[in-house]
This record gives structure tokens, C-alpha cells and sequence, in this order.
């Protein structure tokens, strides 16, 4: 008896269900009888739902089983279906590339929630309320910078990055002054620690 190695078996397209499960998908792709066809297709998804008793309270959990089927018979199925057919061009096609954090390219110790607070900032109307929240803003890229650097940092490069990363469409004047490095570092205290009260002394001895 020869043995058969799994190297040498057909591929799986969904180990999950294993090789029976894909032996009679193939099988029900070579009969010739259409209803007969159809029937043997019915009974291998609710094989296929017994397989996965887990999903039975996910939506649209036979349409899942369905979409499966014609997955695995790798589309070349041609049974009655009460959904309508995957299409394999849209399931195998590759997505959008994301776009890049502009945050990240360049000053990656900011975040990307700079640059999100930074685009809000840019769609508010000019005014204090404006000026306050850049403000803020500028503070908040100092404590991101100090916590990578651990060092003391000019805010005159706080700005510059600032400019940079609106587009020079967002600034603050050279008069304006960030908070100290020694308060945006500033820890937090233990709240486990009790700091003994002055009346707390030593007990008194007591004689047994």
C-alpha cells in the first residue's frame, strides 16, 4: 500500500472543513444531472453548517456556508443557489492601499493624533477659540516630544514643526510661550501612598 503524503494531495481552499468535505464538492462538480446536482450541493452545506455549529448565530450564516461552497468548488460549481453568486474577480481583488500617516513619515514621536487634532484645527473659523486650541495643541506636541527625548526642547521648534505639519497654515507668534517642561512631565502622585498623619505616633506599651 502506497502512502500518500499530504505534499501530494490537492490543495485545500478551506482547510478548515478538511479533504472529505472537498472530495464531494468535487465530486458534485462533475455530475451531470442537475437536480441531482443541486440536491448533493444542499446536503454538503448543511454538512458544512454541522462543522461549524460555533457560527450558527452570526448573520446571514447559510449565505456564508453558500459563498464557501462555490469558494471551494473554486467557482466552477454551477448548482441553484438561494443567494446570489460569489464573484471571484471581486473576492481576489487586492485593496486600496491605505494612505501613509503624514505624522508618522517624518516626527513619529507626535502621533497620529496630532495630526488629527491638527486638521480639526485647520477646519475652525479664525478666532480665540481657535487660538486656544492651537495653543493647546503646541502644548501637547512639547509633552510628546520631551516624553522621546527626555531633554528640554526650544519652542521655537515646537512652531517649526507645528508650521510643517499644517502647511504652514497654522503658526504661532514668537512672543508666545509654552508651558514649562517641568510641569508637562510632571508625575502623578501614588494613590496607593498615604502620607502619615503628624498625630500618628508610636503606640504605647502595654504590659502583658
Amino acid at each position: 500500500m502506497d502512502l500518500e503524503y499530504n505534499s501530494e494531495r490537492e490543495h485545500l481552499i478551506i482547510p478548515e472543513y478538511g479533504r472529505h468535505i472537498q472530495k464531494l464538492i468535487n465530486h458534485c462538480i462533475a455530475i451531470e444531472d442537475k437536480e441531482e446536482k443541486n440536491k448533493m450541493a444542499t446536503a454538503i452545506v448543511k454538512v458544512m453548517g454541522n462543522l461549524q455549529p460555533h457560527l450558527r448565530d452570526v448573520p446571514d450564516f447559510q449565505h456564508k456556508l453558500w459563498d464557501q461552497l462555490f469558494i471551494m468548488s473554486d467557482y466552477k460549481l454551477e448548482v441553484d443557489t438561494p443567494y446570489s453568486k460569489p464573484e471571484k474577480e471581486l473576492l481576489q481583488a487586492k485593496p486600496e492601499a491605505l494612505p501613509y500617516p503624514k505624522a508618522s513619515s517624518k516626527f513619529k514621536f507626535y502621533g497620529n493624533n496630532i495630526q488629527i487634532m491638527i486638521d480639526t484645527a485647520l477646519t475652525w473659523e479664525d478666532g480665540e477659540m481657535k487660538d486656544a486650541l492651537v495653543f493647546t495643541i503646541a502644548n501637547h506636541m512639547k509633552k510628546c516630544f520631551l516624553n522621546w527625548n527626555k531633554d528640554t526642547v526650544d519652542d521655537e521648534v515646537i512652531f517649526k514643526h507645528l508650521d510643517e505639519l499644517s502647511n504652514g497654515k497654522l503658526s504661532l507668534n514668537s512672543d508666545d510661550v509654552l508651558s514649562d517642561a517641568k510641569n508637562l512631565l510632571r508625575k502623578k502622585p501614588n494613590k496607593n501612598y498615604q502620607k502619615p498623619s503628624q498625630k500618628q505616633g508610636k503606640k504605647p506599651y502595654r504590659k502583658r
